[in-house]
Parts: structure tokens; sequence; C-alpha cells
């Protein structure tokens, strides 16, 4: 697997393509839920990966960030690359369908409207040459890396969870606090009129 960093933004983003068909099909397989996928429409093409930051959407991406996915699948694809006026189309991880019959890398979608397209006119060699300075290459365990991110996702949910019944237990004793404290308080104003009114009859039983 591939992986490149699109340094346009800060923090950067970090985006990763198969090197081949059966990468390709492992990572639709073992994708993570927060990585959008990047395809040259209807023509042959690598899969770009792009992986969002931690509680980012889709639509909080810069488009500088888009293009310079589009680029990278543009020239990844042995015709798309040659071809002016592309589509590229993206969507994320989770709308990828795989089914039974598909040839090896190839996917659709569960749900088509959530497919999204970019324009890319032409190859902008500077986008694709400042991408490939940041090439590295590595080969992953793809089913451990997804088991790996969703035991942490596990934990941080616990952890959430843990923290979420502490602040409810620490509220529960507030306003049980603030209850005795108001209920002292009403004693203490009736001891208060008691002491008052047998005072006044000391007073009267002398006179």
């Amino acid at each position: 697997m591939f992986y490149f960093t699109s340094n346009v933004v800060s923090p950067p983003y970090t985006m990763y393509m198969g090197e081949d068909k059966h990468e390709n099909e492992e990572l639709i397989r073992w994708g993570f839920p927060e990585d959008v996928w990047f395809h040259v429409d209807k023509v042959s093409s690598a899969h770009v990966y792009l992986r969002l930051h931690l509680n980012e959407t889709l639509d909080d991406v810069p488009q500088s960030v888009i293009d310079d996915c589009a680029q990278l699948v543009k020239a990844n694809s042995i015709s798309g690359n040659k071809m002016n006026n592309i589509d590229v189309v993206y969507t994320m991880w989770a709308n990828l369908k795989k089914t039974q019959g598909m040839d090896v890398g190839q996917v659709g979608f569960f749900k088509d409207k959530e497919v999204r397209k970019v324009k890319v006119e032409k190859r902008i060699n500077e986008i694709v040459n400042r991408l490939n300075k940041t090439k590295t290459e590595d080969h992953p365990d793809f089913r451990q890396l997804r088991e790996d991110r969703d035991r942490e996702e596990r934990e941080d949910q616990k952890k959430k969870m843990a923290d979420q019944r502490k602040r409810e237990k620490e509220a529960e004793d507030q306003k049980k606090r603030e209850a005795e404290t108001r209920s002292y308080a009403n004693l203490m104003r009736a001891e208060n009129m008691t002491s008052n009114r047998d005072d006044g009859n000391d007073s009267d039983d002398f006179m």
C-alpha cells in the first residue's frame, strides 16, 4: 500500500492507495468507516482513500484536499491520466457495496445519492509531483489494522460512557446536597419562629 500526505492545509491529511487490485479488494473489505474512497468515474483507476480527522465529516474536508485526491486518482489511471475533463467519484467507505459475482477490486454503492463527483479538467503536475514526494510504501495486515481501530473505538466509547455516568452521579449527588441544604434551612427557620413565640409567652407570664 502507498501512503501520501496532503499538506496544503494544517493539520495535513493522509491518503493511501492499493498497490494492485488484490490490495484494493482488501481495502474494500477492511477499510475504515472514516475513510473517503475516490475513483475515476467509468474507467479503470487506482482506489485512493482519504483518512478524515477525528469527528470530521465529508463536508468538512477543504476543496483543496478533494482536488489533491482527484489528481492522485487521475494520475494513477492508465486511461484516465491521458484524458481531459473527467469525473472523479467519491463517497464514504461505508457506502461501498461488494456483492457476489463482482470482479476482484470491483465495487458498487449502497446509496447512489451519497456518491459525489468532482470534475478534473486536466492533470496538474504541480499537485501530482508534490504528493509523490510524500509517497511511502508499506504492506500492513489490513484486517489487523481494522480490528485494532475497532478495539480502540470500543475502548474510547467505554471511557466516554464511564465519564458520562460519573458526571450524572456527581450531578445527582449535588442535587441531593442542595435538597438537604434547603431542608435544613427550612427547619432552622421553623425553629426560630417557635423560639420567638416561646420568648413572647415567657414575657406575658412574667407580666
